[in-house]
């Protein structure tokens, strides 16, 4: 299904559903954060995805992570809550989803990047690195927002 994200579009599509869905970041003992290159955009972002029923919100973290990259994390924090109202997501379906994501901050336990159906890449990625990749600018600002190692989560 491919997806088209929409940021301070005054010609975006109007939202028909908003999703709980979650951002993880993750670094490794050198600092690096752990990114997929997603397959239904081409554009580099955090593991995650949406809620599914009976699951707790840190087990879609743990979940996500695993799917999309093969390693397993802790979930160890929240970097942020990201909502903008200007931010909408159109896929092909037809459905304009309203951004709603708590980004996590995980700890790294165990496993080797692996692809996935969702991410056609996946690897560490060093802070020096991040400007030379296909970022959508929310996703950059969950990355810096980790990067920054807030005392207080975004709330936004």
């Amino acid at each position: 299904m491919a997806r088209i994200e929409h940021l301070n579009n005054p010609n975006a599509p109007k939202p028909n559903s908003i999703v709980v869905a979650v951002t993880v970041f993750v670094q490794d003992e050198q600092g690096r954060v752990l990114l997929i290159q997603r397959t239904d955009n081409g554009l580099w972002a955090l593991p995650g995805g949406a809620q599914d029923f009976g699951e707790y919100i840190s087990g879609t973290a743990l979940r996500e992570t695993r799917e999309e990259t093969g390693v397993e994390i802790e979930v160890t924090g929240i970097v942020g809550i990201y909502s903008n109202p200007n931010h909408v997501v159109e896929y092909s379906n037809g459905e304009v989803r309203q951004q709603f994501s708590i980004c996590f901050r995980g700890r790294y336990l165990a496993g080797k990047p692996t692809t996935s159906d969702e991410s056609s890449s996946v690897r560490w990625v060093r802070p020096k690195e991040l400007d030379d990749l296909p970022i959508h600018p929310s996703m950059r600002l969950r990355i810096d927002h980790g990067f920054q190692e807030r005392r207080d989560p975004f709330i936004g």
